[in-house]
């Protein structure tokens, strides 16, 4: 993933999706105004820092990776599998529907989502010209939600799944993740032998692999062209907000995509 500096904003992109010039970024907490624990980038507006500060991230970040605020289409991200197909941007008055997976081929229109943790996913389909975007904590990824995301966005928009590029983002990575029991029969009930190369026991604990997890989902999917970041956000409190790392008291980082001019 390289890295880029705009305005203080410190952001990635993900090498494949730069070289079909497809604009997105993975906005880092760096370069806001938000104070501790939220410092200093925050996009979370449900986290207890003050809507002034968090509409104010938003304007600077925009502005650093050339994108219009009016422009944006956001979700009430719930930890589901429910994808919504997005044809313009959401109105402030507009309320938020909740989904964990957006599609669009509208130009102009931009995809956003808010992370501390969960997986973000990235999809292109350049040659049809659709794009989405896919939330995936551990629950999502019990649902499948990236798979649900695929096959609409084939279904849809007459994409084949071998034409779809997907990046998977900063999140948790397995040394972090400790799970207990429950998701761990969850998992197995999901992905069947497949979890055991996913679920892993050291030391008397239990580690969940969701990169690995949502590679697989998307090969099950049918999706072969994937770049893995495997950037964990709990080891990186400089650049990224951990939920589980900071206990709860922490911001949300960024994550956009929008079709080229």
């Amino acid at each position: 993933m390289p890295f880029h500096l705009n305005d203080q904003i410190r952001y990635y992109t993900f090498e494949s999706l730069d070289q079909l010039h497809i604009p997105h970024a993975v906005i880092s907490r760096q370069g806001g105004v938000s104070p501790a624990p939220w410092d200093s980038l925050n996009f979370g507006s449900t986290v207890g820092d003050e809507p002034a500060r968090v509409a104010a991230n938003h304007d600077l970040a925009f502005a650093a990776v050339g994108i219009n605020r009016q422009n944006i289409h956001d979700v009430w991200q719930v930890h589901g599998n429910d994808v919504v197909v997005v044809d313009g941007p959401r109105q402030q008055t507009e309320p938020y529907i909740k989904a964990d997976s957006m599609l669009t081929a509208a130009h102009g229109v931009v995809l956003f989502m808010r992370f501390a943790d969960c997986v973000p996913i990235l999809l292109a389909a350049p040659e049809k010209r659709v794009i989405g975007l896919v939330h995936a904590g551990w629950q999502g990824t019990v649902k499948q939600a990236v798979v649900k995301a695929v096959e609409l966005m084939c279904n849809q928009f007459d994409v084949a799944s071998k034409e779809i590029y997907a990046a998977i983002g900063p999140s948790i990575g397995p040394d972090h993740y400790e799970i207990g029991e429950e998701v761990v029969n969850q998992f197995h009930r999901s992905f069947g032998a497949a979890s055991a190369s996913l679920v892993h026991r050291v030391n008397g604990s239990v580690h969940l692999d969701l990169w690995a997890a949502n590679e697989y989902l998307l090969k099950l999917a049918g999706v072969t062209l994937v770049e893995n970041a495997r950037v964990c956000t709990a080891c990186h409190p400089d650049d990224w907000y951990s939920h589980r790392r900071d206990r709860g008291k922490t911001g949300r980082f960024g994550v956009y995509i929008t079709l080229p001019g």
